[in-house]
């Protein structure tokens, strides 16, 4: 795809030439870390993206090109003149980029060798998945970063665990929360909410401690019907059938018996192009226009209509009475809007069993498959949506829709599509995989499929179709928007693991965010007119999702073993998340949004509100407070006659006690490492006496050794002057925030082993002027 008339594809390595997030580390910067001696630091190498101008021949016998084509070398000489392409496409400009930091960081590798007279040959290592991956030593200011091991990405479950309890987790609110959060798995949460309520400081067995342990029966109160309500399926929630799978093709079920009267399905269709499309663009509208008429026109004649156009024609009709709420479906049709959807899914499902769908190779088959997926997969994921989407996975693959269809001569409407469907799957895939885990299926050098082309659908069947993609708002924008964006996604899920792994730095992984939400920022934010609802959406779906990205990457150290996260960090995730909620809200709440009101629950899960409680319990007066309460009171649906200091526990214990008891259903199982961590914790703070030394500064001392959510009322994050043990136990915080020991620019104070960051690259991320003061 040629790019030409777009702005540059994003770039991941933000060490590239005039990115403002080079990856260079200074010594300095390190918190805790004594600088290195002058002779051990190795310039860094910069590589430079510039364009090549001059052709091949002259590049490599180092003449003058005067950029003819060809050129006067090349001519005089009879060779081949050869130039390189205008511009790469934006997956083809990150793989450059990839093998140009790779290439960085062995010279890096090699030059640190010779200077320090190592005798290390090591300057790679291979990945486990089987790439060869080469990276410098890990730098200094980063070896203290620890994430919290009470997460893990894998789940195990007792044997005699219920499988009649549904795996939705349980409703706090409008939020819906399982035994995984932000794609980890948490099976000691419970536990974690009772350090941070500080309930069982004086005692390590205490009873509502024992009211959570899987052995211990739950108490009467939590057991009645009216609270285990919230472990019902919500509303939305949709569960798919496995009937149209195990079927032979041959239902004795007629159309007929859910094909409702043309005029009542061109109101669905109508619905279906207002709410649905828009926003989960999967079908190119003028060619399904026609394959719609034809359905209603073999319908009238009495001949039954194919297998996949049945299957596509119900996919959308019943996602345009999903779309629609539960009023406005009783005022059109006189009907429950569940009758109608139980209708049509079953009609859906029958029509996919008769297409065969788990042995087609129609294209079409497909399109129905994922078009009912669609909204399935929002709010509330089962397993049996996993399943359901990796079973899409492994049929659109063998269907060869993971490789572009420009390379088998598809016309431009059929290459089109089938790239809708594809980044449809892989959107999918990132969605059940952060709902039911453990990781994404889809890897991104795994595929060479495309993004569509930013152009109206009535242009792709022009007589000359467009090559490029538009640079203005065209009818593929708000897809293209999420499409690029869960692809960023799908880097920063690999780089967290690269990150643990100490393959990549801190400072990288957030410099390709700030890199990415720069680049949507030119490529398609800056056609935006927020007068337009449906740009506005698009505006509001992007920042969400580009924000989310500091909290996939930070959440985890938010709440660090033995060492508190720095201010800086903290505050990254504070304004982002608060931002996050807010936008989030809007989606729901604002008229002018409502038509695709519906979807917000697959675009954010407020999973984020979860980090702003426990902020605001330990800071309760930060100076986002209002603002974090106005979200919280809506996310958690807090009760009015709660008072306004005890909302924050009231809200944890809720969530405290509900975890219990779903972990407890559930029967889940913790991690032999993750228990023996915690054991070993337990061990040292039960040996420690008095005579030991204090804890460092910023590191939290839990009472009772065990590891906290978040924080105990009372521990504040800044920097004292002095080495100061921070006690669970201690009275909350008020008053006045205490001031930072160190400006906001200036180098850490040594000694203080916590997670490092460069701080003069980090200003360069985040200016300073950009958050100013953490409390008021």
């Amino acid at each position: 795809m040629n790019t030409a008339s777009q702005p540059p594809p994003f770039s991941p390595n933000p060490s590239g030439h005039g990115n403002p997030f080079p990856e260079k580390q200074s010594s300095n910067g390190a918190l805790g870390i004594s600088p290195a001696p002058p002779a051990t630091a190795a310039p860094r190498v910069r590589r430079r993206n510039r364009m090549i101008t001059s052709c091949l021949e002259c590049r490599r016998r180092k003449l003058k090109c005067d950029k003819s084509h060809p050129c006067a070398n090349c001519t005089k000489n009879t060779r081949d003149c050869v130039f390189l392409a205008p511009a790469l496409d934006s997956a083809s400009q990150m793989r450059l980029t990839e093998i140009k930091e790779k290439m960085g960081s062995l010279e890096r590798v090699l030059e640190q060798d010779v200077a320090r007279n190592s005798t290390r040959p090591q300057s790679w290592k291979a990945d486990p998945e089987g790439e060869q991956v080469d990276f410098a030593p890990e730098p200094e200011d980063e070896k203290n970063l620890e994430p919290t091991p009470l997460a893990t990405a894998d789940a195990v479950y007792d044997d005699d665990a219920d499988d009649d309890l549904a795996d939705l987790g349980f409703a706090m609110g409008r939020m819906r929360l399982s035994d995984r959060i932000g794609g980890f798995f948490r099976p000691k949460m419970a536990e974690e909410l009772s350090v941070s309520l500080n309930d069982d400081v004086a005692d390590n067995h205490s009873q509502s401690r024992k009211s959570l342990s899987p052995e211990a029966p739950i108490p009467h109160h939590v057991t009645s019907p009216q609270y285990n309500k919230f472990l019902a399926p919500g509303p939305t929630y949709i569960a798919p059938s496995s009937s149209f799978f195990f079927s032979s093709g041959q239902s004795s079920a007629s159309l007929i018996d859910y094909l409702p009267s043309k005029i009542i399905a061109n109101r669905l269709l109508n619905q279906y192009w207002l709410a649905v499309h828009p926003i989960c663009r999967i079908v190119h509208r003028p060619s399904f226009q026609r394959r719609y008429d034809t359905f209603w026109a073999d319908v009238e004649m009495g001949v039954e209509p194919t297998g996949s156009l049945q299957a596509v024609v119900f996919a959308a009709l019943f996602s345009g009475v999903v779309s629609m709420s539960d009023n406005a479906v009783l005022m059109a049709f006189g009907t429950s809007k569940k009758d109608l959807v139980d209708n049509f899914q079953m009609g859906t499902e029958t029509a996919l069993g008769r297409a065969n769908v788990i042995r087609t190779t129609k294209v079409e088959t497909l399109q129905a498959l994922v078009m009912y997926m669609i909204p399935l997969c929002r709010g509330e994921i089962s397993r049996s949506h996993s399943a359901l989407v990796g079973t899409a996975l492994r049929i659109a693959e063998c269907m060869g829709l993971h490789r572009d269809g420009t390379e088998y001569g598809f016309g431009p409407v059929e290459t089109h599509v089938r790239r809708l469907i594809w980044y449809h799957i892989c959107f999918l895939d990132i969605r059940t995989c952060e709902a039911q885990g453990p990781r994404p299926h889809i890897r991104s050098d795994e595929f060479d499929t495309q993004f569509p082309l930013n152009v109206d659908d009535e242009e792709l069947e022009a007589l000359d179709p467009p090559t490029t993609s538009a640079s203005r708002w065209t009818d593929m924008t708000l897809t293209l928007i999420r499409m690029e964006a869960n692809e960023m996604c799908r880097i920063v899920w690999v780089d967290r693991q690269r990150l643990e792994k100490k393959k990549i730095s801190l400072t990288s992984v957030l410099g390709k965010i700030e890199n990415f939400r720069k680049i949507m920022k030119d490529k398609y934010l800056r056609f935006i007119n927020d007068n337009i609802p449906i740009q506005h959406l698009g505006r509001q779906i992007c920042e969400i999702v580009t924000l989310r990205m500091h909290i996939m990457v930070l959440h985890r150290y938010h709440n660090s073993v033995s060492y508190q996260i720095p201010d800086r960090l903290r505050q990254i995730i504070i304004s982002s998340g608060t931002e996050i909620m807010e936008r989030a809200i809007s989606l729901e709440t604002s008229p002018a949004l409502s038509p695709w009101a519906w979807y917000s629950s697959a675009i954010q899960q407020y999973h984020t509100a979860l980090l702003l409680l426990m902020e605001i319990f330990a800071f309760p007066n930060r100076k986002e407070a209002d603002r974090i309460w106005r979200c919280l009171d809506y996310v958690f649906e807090i009760p009015s006659n709660i008072p306004k200091d005890q909302r924050g526990r009231w809200v944890m214990t809720e969530i405290r006690d509900k975890m219990g008891i779903y972990i407890a259903s559930r029967k889940v199982m913790a991690p032999s490492s993750m228990l023996e961590r915690i054991g070993n914790q337990s061990t040292r703070s039960g040996n420690t006496s008095s005579a030991s030394p204090p804890a460092a500064v910023g590191k939290v001392q839990q009472g009772n050794g065990d590891f906290a959510y978040g924080y105990a009322p009372g521990v504040t994050s800044q920097h004292t002057q002095g080495p100061e043990t921070l006690r669970s136990d201690a009275p909350p915080f008020s008053g006045p925030a205490p001031q930072a020991a160190m400006p906001v620019s200036a180098p850490p104070i040594q000694g203080d082993k916590t997670i490092d960051i460069d701080w003069h690259e980090w200003d360069k991320l985040f200016p300073p002027d950009s958050n100013p003061n953490y409390m008021s």
